[in-house]
């Protein structure tokens, strides 16, 4: 308790407002900083992080979210899988009600008959596996450079155990190609990222040495409200001095380097390819799918998956709320058509979810 009390001191918030404040008017121009993590967008809600800014720091919200930036195709090539007989269907909870083509889901998929488990780990996957020799235990791989080391572990304890009836479907997806993108988004005029606290604990903060290239400053903060507000207090002074760099502000959690053997880990079982962002589109070098050694263990070379027709719901904005291009609040169908209750896109769905944090804090 005595450390949650630590980075929500009252005083201490107070002062890093204050600070903060007077800086942004030291510089004398508006400012746009946006945050990378899902985590970072619904603590920056929770907390009321945007309330206690001066009028001229605007932040939005990025690609933070795997769920959410899951394009529909893969949605639909699930729920394909799910569907077929003698399969048991794996995957974290936040993927069940992301709706494809047509609102299917994987929830849905389930009501109708389909053995779909959520499960809490890919360990679990590898344990229904064991414990269903009849049936193929499908893994829906999801998620950044975070949970692909742990997805990675399960592969090759499959494959020690000679799992033949174990794969993945690897929708992984690695968080630096994306920045990039954004960074040479025309559209976008960004002065500061605050970059993800649980992807940094893997990849380090070497890995967005991209962002000052581009003349961006960059800081790795952690999730409580003094985390957050001292981050941004970071950003403001490489732009008033003119030095820009990656910081690190969440030093308890992230190291330059990150983790080496979580990042072997990931590249040995992983190879990276292009890949489609919903939002963003495709991304070079930003998938991560089985090597040719692992390949017994690939979904989509074990099962013939068709070509499906997939199609993005009418009037949703996810894809540009992704990319920070538009708000919640400019999409049509926010908190009327679309609610946490009824999701017409992912960014509604997921607990790390742009659009779930603004309908929830707003």
């Amino acid at each position: 308790m005595k450390y949650i009390d630590e980075y929500r001191d009252p005083a201490l918030v107070g002062k890093l407002r204050d600070a903060i404040d007077k800086r942004a008017r030291s510089i004398g121009r508006p400012l746009t900083m946006m945050e990378i993590c899902g985590s970072h967008t619904q603590a920056i809600g929770r907390f009321g992080i945007r309330e206690l800014l001066p009028e001229g720091i605007r932040l939005i919200s990025g690609p933070g979210c795997p769920v959410c930036v899951t394009p529909v195709q893969d949605v639909d090539r699930a729920v394909f899988l799910a569907g077929l007989d003698d399969v048991v269907f794996a995957t974290f909870g936040d993927m069940l009600r992301v709706p494809g083509t047509g609102g299917k889901s994987l929830q849905k998929a389930r009501a109708a008959g389909a053995d779909v488990r959520v499960v809490s780990s890919a360990m679990d996957a590898v344990t229904a596996a064991e414990k269903n020799g009849g049936k193929t235990v499908v893994m829906m791989g999801i998620g950044f450079e975070t949970t692909a080391p742990t997805v990675a572990s399960a592969v090759k304890r499959a494959a020690k155990k000679g799992l033949s009836n174990f794969c993945v479907f690897s929708v992984h997806k690695a968080v630096p190609p994306a920045i990039k993108t954004l960074l040479e988004d025309p559209a976008l005029n960004i002065d500061g990222f605050i970059c993800p606290g649980h992807v940094s604990t893997i990849i380090g903060a070497d890995a967005y040495s991209m962002i000052p290239r581009s003349g961006r400053a960059a800081v790795i903060t952690g999730f409580e409200p003094v985390d957050i507000l001292e981050g941004i207090l970071m950003i403001l002074t490489q732009v008033a001095e003119g030095k820009k760099e990656v910081a690190i502000q969440y030093a308890r959690g992230v190291s330059p380097s990150g983790n080496p053997l979580a990042r072997a880990l990931m590249e040995e079982v992983f190879v990276r390819e292009a890949s489609l962002w919903r939002g963003l589109g495709e991304i070079p070098e930003s998938g991560l799918r089985l090597r040719d050694e692992y390949s017994a263990f690939d979904a989509l070379k074990r099962f013939a998956v068709p070509v499906l027709r997939s199609a993005e719901a009418k009037g949703c904005e996810c894809g540009g709320i992704l990319k920070g291009t538009l708000s919640p609040f400019e999409c049509p169908l926010f908190a009327v058509a679309c609610t946490p209750h009824n999701p017409v896109g992912p960014c509604m769905v997921s607990s790390e979810g742009t659009c779930a944090a603004y309908y929830k804090y707003r």
